[in-house]
């Protein structure tokens, strides 16, 4: 399963806005200069080529996750591949460049500026001459009100996902000339780059029933390099063609077929030859770069004679071939008519696939450690906070990254990534790894080591025992000799840490002043707590099901052993409770680097006294029945960067509040945790037009968001892409919105230029 939907307006944001309240906010450290931004971690790495070096022509056949219900990015089961095709077929004012900023497509708008804000913020955009839709009607401000319209939040009609910025709206007019628009606010709105990206036609979105259902299975109306031409269900292809109206850069492809191809099945499509471009796990990474160099076969690494013939033979069996028990030998060869069959499809692939290559980048995304405030041990701040400053975070991202060769830094704000124009490391706000700090919190919050435990608790440990014991030699052991618990397998009580040793910390330790002095700022304030890819995305637009109620979060028992090789902190307790949080994962394909993360946070835990329950739960009940409805102590999941934080990244972090019927609304903030000083910053920021005002307060607010210690980001998620050599324009983009008319095939004898990767 992949949560992928980044874009530059991937993440569905609510209706609600709060507001402001008159609250004094010092200055905060982590709250300086713009070049505090830096530049991104890693350049895009797409073989850039200039376009005489490009072929006219071909079809470029590029993998998705899904084909989707739907074309229209405002509704609710929008997802990646929505998004990828309205970035090829719609008008979109701006687009994100390399370093994840907005910048004006200049094949749409000429000029776009703020002309009056006295006494209502007027913005005047001065569109294209040439731009047209691809019936021939000319873009014009019709098209820019509907589209007010169906987004305003005023017609419950239209089944909207988000409306952001479209509710601050008063009007939309005609200027002095067809090509002109002026759009009148009724409040003021910083982030008005952010709207009508993408466009659609009037036609699309002048009535509730074209909005609700006239896009979702097409687009008759577009006005991009390319037009969608058709969608196969059946085939799960969509096919985008080069558009005849197009009055840009002419589109290099004839045509780009996106194609619905699982993940764990990328690897064998390319080797096929059904798909020229998709992004891929690690492993199959690994398996790419190793067609290249004659080397990760899947007998790759020590072992031989009878342990290499049974290493070769699961492979073969996790690859199709039928367990062939009358021709079946424990030789060093392992023969058996079903593994010689695999291992010669498995060499003949490798062949193939030494047309591609893997372009690494790091994704537009970050992946965070979620602690849910709800209620139990973490709706106390000091547990939250011990949480934090037990963990180094260097050494997490290089357990993910650095395989890879990416930058493995570790992620200093929830509210841009590196390079971004809010960006700046925040936090010093909460300090670095510190085990005797994690401890003192832990202790000023009433958890002592070898405190009382209740017999009930007791049995649970009794329990959590015998089923170490009995699953001694179970299959369920994690990589790391971590035990368990399946969705289908909660019998087992506790979690048995094998072999292993603790990750030595590498980054130095921050003093954590600032997070002591924002704690004793907040403490008039009183917090109301009410996907498995690698780094699961939150799906857009997912909210907590109505009426759910508060939930109990009580956390798993005990059970939780540190490995060997770790001095943990003797075990704590409070009130007869062991402390033991019930730390939730998908299990599906590519989960693999989440569970490497969460076994080296459980070790780091462990050294601090917290015990920790690993539970892996199907992909398709990761977020719905776990994440959004609070079913969770520790959780790993990722949200996309945004241009825009102050809208976007509003709903995450927004205070949670009762709903009329009794339930609590979290909007998309699903660790519970929130403040009225970040809400109060939020409505600042999206309310000044001083650019330089804005990044402040976005500054500011991340120092809080990570003094409250909901949410801990880790580390950029890496982007691999397997890419067709002769493909240029194409691959790794990161930031950068892709330039879809530029992307194609080398000519012969030319060649592209050098982007090496994570540099």
């Amino acid at each position: 399963m992949s949560h992928d939907g980044v874009g530059p307006r991937a993440v569905m944001r609510s209706v609600a806005f709060l507001t402001a309240g008159a609250l004094a906010v010092p200055l905060l450290s982590g709250c300086g200069s713009a070049d505090e931004a830096g530049k991104p971690l890693a350049r895009q790495d797409i073989a850039p080529a200039g376009r005489a070096r490009v072929a006219e022509g071909g079809t470029l056949r590029w993998a998705v996750d899904t084909v989707p219900e739907t074309f229209n990015t405002f509704q609710a089961d929008a997802d990646a591949t929505t998004t990828r095709v309205a970035q090829a077929v719609l008008p979109a004012m701006y687009r994100l460049d390399a370093a994840g900023r907005p910048q004006r497509d200049a094949d749409y708008l000429e000029s776009a500026k703020v002309v009056d804000t006295e006494p209502r913020q007027v913005v005047l955009y001065k569109l294209n001459q040439q731009a047209v839709w691809s019936d021939g009607r000319e873009i014009g401000a019709a098209d820019f009100a509907a589209q007010w319209r169906a987004l305003a939040g005023k017609d419950s009609a239209y089944w909207t996902a988000r409306n952001a910025g479209y509710d601050r709206i008063e009007k939309i007019e005609r200027g002095s000339n067809d090509l002109e628009v002026r759009v009148t606010f009724k409040r003021t709105y910083a982030d008005w780059r952010s709207l009508f990206s993408p466009l659609y036609p009037k036609d699309v979105m002048g009535t509730p029933d074209a909005f609700n259902d006239g896009a979702r299975r097409k687009l008759k109306v577009t006005a991009g390099p390319f037009a969608l031409k058709k969608v196969d269900r059946k085939q799960d292809e969509v096919r985008l063609t080069r558009n005849a109206r197009w009055w840009g850069h002419p589109a290099k492809l004839s045509e780009i077929v996106l194609t619905a191809v699982p993940r764990d099945e990328r690897a064998s499509a390319l080797a096929e030859g059904k798909i020229d471009l998709a992004e891929i796990d690690p492993a199959a990474a690994q398996r790419v770069d190793g067609a290249a160099h004659g080397t990760a076969g899947p007998l790759a690494g020590p072992g031989s004679g009878r342990t290499a013939a049974k290493t070769l033979r699961a492979w073969a069996l996790a690859h199709g071939a039928q367990e062939d028990t009358d021709d079946e030998s424990d030789d060093e060869a392992g023969s058996g008519a079903g593994l010689r069959k695999a291992m010669a499809k498995w060499e003949t692939q490798q062949k193939a696939l030494r047309s591609f290559e893997v372009r690494r980048s790091l994704e537009p995304a970050y992946t965070q450690l979620a602690l849910n405030g709800a209620d139990g041990a973490l709706a106390d701040e000091r547990v939250r906070r011990a949480v934090a400053r037990a963990l180094d975070r260097r050494e997490l991202a290089k357990v993910v990254l650095k395989p890879l060769g990416l930058p493995a830094e570790p992620v200093g704000s929830h509210l841009a990534l590196a390079g971004q124009d809010a960006y700046a490391d925040s936090s010093g706000a909460l300090g670095g790894q510190d085990t005797a700090e994690a401890q003192a919190l832990l202790a000023d919050a009433g958890w002592v080591p070898g405190g009382p435990v209740t017999k009930q608790e007791k049995g649970e440990k009794a329990a959590g025992s015998k089923g170490k014991k009995a699953g001694k030699d179970d299959d369920s052991a994690d990589g790391d000799g971590t035990y368990v618990v399946g969705e289908d397998d909660k019998a087992r009580a506790g979690t048995e840490r094998g072999a292993g040793r603790a990750a030595e910390g590498e980054s130095a330790r921050r003093s954590g002043e600032g997070g002591k002095q924002l704690a004793q700022e907040g403490q008039q304030y009183k917090q109301v707590h009410q996907g498995g890819a690698p780094g699961a995305y939150a799906p857009k637009g997912t909210a907590a099901p109505k009426g759910t109620p508060s939930p109990q979060g009580t956390p798993g028992p005990e059970g939780t052993a540190a490995p060997a090789g770790v001095a943990p902190a003797k075990a704590l307790a409070k009130d007869g409770k062991a402390l033991s949080l019930r730390f939730v994962l998908p299990s599906g394909p590519g989960s693999e680097p989440l569970a490497a993360v969460a076994g080296r946070i459980t070790r780091m835990l462990a050294k601090v006294g917290i015990g920790t329950e690993i539970t892996k739960v199907s992909d398709e009940s990761y977020f719905k029945d776990h994440i959004a409805s609070g079913q969770y102590d520790l959780a790993l999941y990722s949200w996309p960067a945004s241009a825009f934080p102050a809208t976007d990244a509003r709903p995450i972090y927004a205070k949670p509040v009762p709903a009329a019927d009794g339930s609590l609304s979290v909007e998309q903030n699903y660790t519970r945790v929130g403040t009225d000083q970040v809400d109060h910053l939020f409505e600042q920021a999206v309310s000044t037009l001083d650019q330089e005002e804005q990044r402040s307060l976005i500054r500011k607010a991340d120092s809080r968001i990570w003094a409250a210690a909901g949410s801990i980001p880790l580390y950029q998620r890496p982007q691999l892409t397997a890419v067709r050599k002769t493909v240029v324009n194409a691959g790794a983009f990161g930031f950068q919105t892709p330039v879809y008319e530029d992307m194609g095939f080398l000519k012969k004898g030319a060649k592209a230029s050098a982007s090496p990767s994570g540099k």
